[in-house]
């Protein structure tokens, strides 16, 4: 089975999420926040499951900017500077199918971890 091609990306106005929508006529609205701490660069993710990091202090990112990458994929650049992750049409619709579970092992790694999603004030 392929992956259904995104027929539309659109950055809310607030800059907090990101609305996808592919031919299949499922569509996703993905929080900046969840795109900035599942972001599939290297920093993130590491180059085995073994080095994936929890990114913790992401609730109030915003996406500033989105760059086409070919034709197979989008670049988010947020406002903490992170730009590095190119996410695929294919990880896109991933990430969307999967949100509540990705969600909920996330709000779970930082748990477990002792760390929160607000930074704490210095």
């Amino acid at each position: 089975m392929t992956t259904p091609w995104p027929t539309e990306l659109r950055l809310r106005k607030d800059r907090k999420s990101l609305a996808v929508s592919f031919e299949s006529g499922e569509s996703f609205d993905l929080s900046a926040e969840y795109l900035r701490v599942r972001s599939p660069s290297a920093e993130v993710q590491g180059h085995s499951p073994s080095e994936r990091r929890v990114v913790a202090g992401k609730r109030d990112v915003q996406i500033l900017e989105l760059h086409p990458v070919g034709n197979y994929a989008v670049r988010l650049v947020f406002d903490d500077m992170h730009s590095t992750g190119i996410f695929s049409w294919d990880y896109l619709f991933e990430l969307g199918q999967n949100r509540e579970q990705y969600w909920r092992d996330y709000l779970g790694e930082l748990e477990k971890n002792g760390l929160a999603r607000v930074t704490p004030p210095r």
